[in-house]
């Protein structure tokens, strides 16, 4: 990036100021020592005229953010039709606030570095604009209630991300956030959380998360069943509408 700002005749506090970002975080990207997002690498190609020689990292940055069992996922998810999930232990990524996604990262065991922490959270406020694209996928989650009890990060953190949360519901009409009461102790998502997804092309495929991580499923047999498996597990939530207040109250808690 710093080469081609260079030829194009352009200082880094003049390149920021045209990037809409400070010039520290562009001096950090030019250094290696931060990771830029796709918006910008794609900003720097047109601005800094770079005959695709920008637009072409976009992949090798996508590499460095995401694991690589994870990789595939993130890519398919800027351009898919419909993504759902069921959670159990914490608000879905696409809708985690900046504080409650570092405390996420802070738990971590091992302990992650300063820097490491500050990469993964990017990266995953970066997949948040999906829910922005001119045309918008379907989304659709169920939540455990325990999980809007659980103060990560603290009282505080927790307040801001229900408020978040009841900001998104309200602001994208393409998304529904369902609550699975604590009191409904049999249902079907006994066997743990998931994250479901239908391509751009119509590929319906599954991602199942674990302690040895993730692995992206696309077997028709058994993405098929766990597409049923959720939509029995959203008839037996609640409706969006008693989810909305039952996550108002909770923050009228905190």
């Amino acid at each position: 990036m710093r080469i081609h700002r260079v030829r194009a005749g352009f200082t880094q506090k003049a390149a920021a100021e045209k990037l809409l970002i400070s010039e520290s975080l562009l001096g950090a990207v030019e250094r290696a020592e931060r990771i830029p997002s796709l918006d910008l690498l794609v900003a720097a190609e047109g601005f800094f005229r770079a005959d695709g020689a920008l637009k072409a990292c976009c992949d090798l940055v996508d590499e460095e953010k995401y694991s690589p069992r994870f990789l595939d996922w993130a890519k398919l998810e800027r351009s898919a039709r419909v993504v759902s999930a069921y959670e159990t232990m914490l608000i879905p990524g696409l809708l985690q606030t900046e504080a409650y996604a570092t405390a996420l990262y802070r738990s971590h065991v091992p302990a992650y570095s300063e820097a490491e922490i500050t990469r993964h959270v990017e990266a995953r406020l970066e997949r948040q604009s999906v829910l922005d694209r001119p045309l918008p996928p379907r989304v659709g989650y169920v939540i455990e209630e325990s999980v809007l009890d659980r103060a990560l990060g603290g009282p505080e953190v927790l307040k801001k991300q229900l408020q978040h949360l009841q900001d998104c519901i309200e602001r994208y009409k393409h998304l529904t956030v369902q609550v699975m009461p604590t009191s409904q102790h049999i249902h079907a998502g006994m066997m743990g959380p998931m994250q479901l997804m239908t391509t751009a092309e119509g590929r319906n495929l599954l991602y199942v998360e674990s302690q040895g991580g993730g692995r992206l499923i696309s077997k028709p047999e058994q993405v098929g069943d766990t597409f049923d498996l959720f939509g029995i597990l959203r008839a037996q939530a609640h409706n969006p509408w008693e989810s909305v207040k039952i996550i108002d109250k909770k923050m009228g808690q905190l």
